[in-house]
């Protein structure tokens, strides 16, 4: 009987903000990093993890795209911070690319623990401020 794999970064109900597309983009983005720690804890190479950790890159910065066009145009008070915010997590995450394929970072524990507190603390704190704004306004 082979045991339960248990995910890096489940996903949970408080996770949801009730905008059907954010949340799929979300849930999306938690399947990347648990992919991104399946294949660092099993120790494939570099190669494979590269690719993850590419489509974590381009994805987040879709999603990003995604939140900060809803908060323009319904005009959320909070977009210049909020951008701002996913302006230095993209810069990180970059940053973490660019040294992982020059070989000066491994993938850590430490690089995944910074990428699930980043991800769960942004959609329970910064995203979950935006959800009732924007439902006003019919997005849901």
């Amino acid at each position: 009987m082979a045991a339960a794999t248990t995910l890096f970064l489940p996903w949970i109900d408080a996770y949801s903000v009730g905008i059907g597309v954010i949340d799929m983009q979300h849930k999306n983005l938690v399947t990347i990093i648990n992919d991104l720690h399946q294949a660092m804890v099993s120790g494939h190479g570099k190669e494979e993890l590269g690719t993850i950790l590419s489509s974590l890159v381009t994805y987040t910065q879709v999603h990003f795209k995604t939140e900060e066009t809803f908060m323009e145009s319904h005009h959320y008070p909070e977009a210049g911070a909020h951008k701002t915010q996913h302006q230095q997590l993209t810069r990180t995450v970059l940053d973490l690319q660019r040294r992982f394929q020059k070989n000066e970072v491994g993938l850590t524990v430490d690089v995944m623990d910074f990428l699930k507190n980043w991800l769960s603390k942004h959609i329970l704190g910064t995203d979950k401020r935006y959800s009732p704004f924007l439902n006003s306004k019919g997005v849901h």
